[in-house]
């Protein structure tokens, strides 16, 4: 009896294998880390197969040590980090480099030049994105003039390119396999998201051969199959999403308005637009959310780059905590932040700035400032990033909220949760299961393979942890106009 759906959630720091039933709830979970490397100032990359032997290894061991059969697993879904690029032999399945991960920079100068060409307007209108290095095609043209010979056997359809989903299924598949979603072909810069083509004129213009590029198939649709070592049988891959999209679609926000924020190393806000793109005015992106039963479901999307990675940087770079977890009560051992405004651009600004060049602060600190207050401060740097950005979606959209549905690690922390709450002013609703991009993804194959009949049976299997409801108070305001005065002198980059 095949009880199971397996999701496989291909993250920046980590390869996870997770086991859900047909109520949705988590039965078993492996998970291995994989190294980070910074070759260089603002360079980050990954070893792509290691996190292909990471990864292969948790989906093992997730069915092994739990005694659960292939034969039991009715399908695989598979979320990946995404516009993390990686270039590939077609022939031997080696890498011609290491892939160079969402986070890095290094590609800020051919950004520069084609803006100054005057065509981020055409690849906003086509692709629904600002112009930057956070995307896959700017970095393909890199790994790609790194030596001529790469280029030549790129022409030559002798390389492939995928995001970490592509390059999975390809191995996964034994080589049969070269496909990709259109939540994840939508953040490359490369795919028009009116047409649902990759575009010749944006390939052109970042000198990208087709021949490499993936095909685009449907979030949830019959893929391939897999039958790795000791399976009794063959399981089918059926659904494929984009981390920041397969959670929107875990959290059930399958209507127009409806939002939620993932708090991981950066926190992800997105609201589904429906099945029209919203240009966005204010910086924020228009991107596919999923494609499912022939319709194309859009969204508006913003990107904090720092947000758990500014807890991890307090425990790791500062040692002002031993552990994430004591970060709460650091904060609770305060009031307030004791007038300390923490600008948390570590690796530039996010939307709705884009400013790469902006840097972090800590301003406002006395002589009566304690650890506390820079725990709170780190807290609500995290919360008003967040709060930037679901305001400019609200304004882009033209549609009110109704409440903020959140997931991801940091928010099991019930301070920032309520944090977050008083600076929107709005409800904050965590569901009982917080693994909701690989829950959203098992939701999407096990909608394909018939494991769930349709949208309406999955909407029962939701279910709400706690709400925090709002304090509207003065040292919420007083906090928020801080911030805005504070963070603008960082952006002006005036000291």
């Amino acid at each position: 009896m095949k009880k199971y759906i397996l999701a496989i959630d291909a993250g920046t720091t980590s390869s996870r294998a997770i086991v859900f039933d047909k109520r949705g709830q988590e039965v078993a979970m492996a998970q291995y880390e994989f190294e980070q490397h910074f070759p260089k100032e603002g360079w980050v990359e990954h070893d792509p197969l290691e996190i292909w032997n990471t990864q292969k290894k948790a989906i093992q061991d997730v069915l092994s040590k739990n005694n659960i059969k292939a034969s039991e697993i009715h399908s695989i879904g598979i979320t990946n980090q995404r516009e993390t690029t990686v270039i590939w032999d077609k022939k031997n399945g080696v890498p011609i480099y290491n892939a160079i991960v969402w986070q890095d920079r290094r590609t800020s100068s051919i950004c520069v030049d084609l803006d100054q060409k005057g065509h981020a307007q055409t690849i906003q209108n086509k692709t629904g994105l600002v112009l930057d290095a956070y995307f896959s095609g700017t970095k393909i043209q890199w790994i790609l003039d790194q030596d001529m010979n790469h280029r030549k056997k790129a022409e030559a359809g002798e390389l492939l390119f995928g995001t970490i989903d592509t390059w999975l299924i390809w191995n996964l598949s034994n080589g049969k396999c070269h496909v990709t979603d259109p939540s994840n072909a939508s953040r490359t810069m490369l795919y028009n998201i009116h047409s649902l083509q990759w575009d010749s004129e944006l390939l052109k213009l970042l000198d990208v051969p087709e021949i490499i590029l993936p095909n685009v198939m449907s979030s949830s649709e019959k893929i391939g199959n897999v039958q790795l070592e000791g399976w009794d049988e063959e399981i089918m891959i059926s659904g494929i999403a984009g981390d920041q999209q397969a959670a929107l679609f875990g959290q059930l926000c399958f209507k127009p308005g409806e939002v939620k924020n993932t708090y991981g190393t950066g926190c992800f806000c997105v609201m589904n637009t429906g099945n029209k793109p919203v240009k966005s005015k204010n910086k924020m992106l228009t991107t596919i959310a999923w494609q499912l039963d022939g319709e194309t479901t859009y969204a508006l999307e913003g990107s904090v780059f720092i947000g758990g990675a500014l807890i991890q940087w307090l425990r790791d770079g500062l040692n002002l905590i031993s552990s994430a977890e004591e970060i709460e009560e650091l904060a609770k051992s305060v009031e307030s932040n004791g007038g300390v405004t923490f600008i948390s651009a570590l690796t530039g600004l996010g939307a709705p700035y884009w400013d790469p060049n902006a840097f972090g602060a800590i301003m406002g600190i006395t002589r009566g400032t304690q650890k506390g207050h820079l725990a709170r401060a780190a807290l609500e740097a995290i919360a008003m990033r967040s709060r930037e950005i679901i305001i400019e979606m609200q304004k882009d959209a033209g549609i009110q909220y109704q409440g903020l549905k959140v997931d991801g690690g940091a928010c099991k922390n019930n301070l920032l949760m309520q944090i977050q709450a008083d600076l929107l002013n709005t409800v904050v609703i965590r569901p009982k299961t917080t693994e909701t991009t690989a829950l959203g993804v098992a939701f999407l194959a096990g909608l394909s393979s018939g494991f769930w009949k349709n949208q309406k049976e999955i909407e029962t299997l939701w279910e709400k942890d706690k709400e925090f409801v709002p304090n509207q108070d003065i040292q919420s305001q007083n906090t928020i106009l801080l911030w805005q005065e504070r963070i603008s002198k960082i952006i002006t980059n005036e000291s």
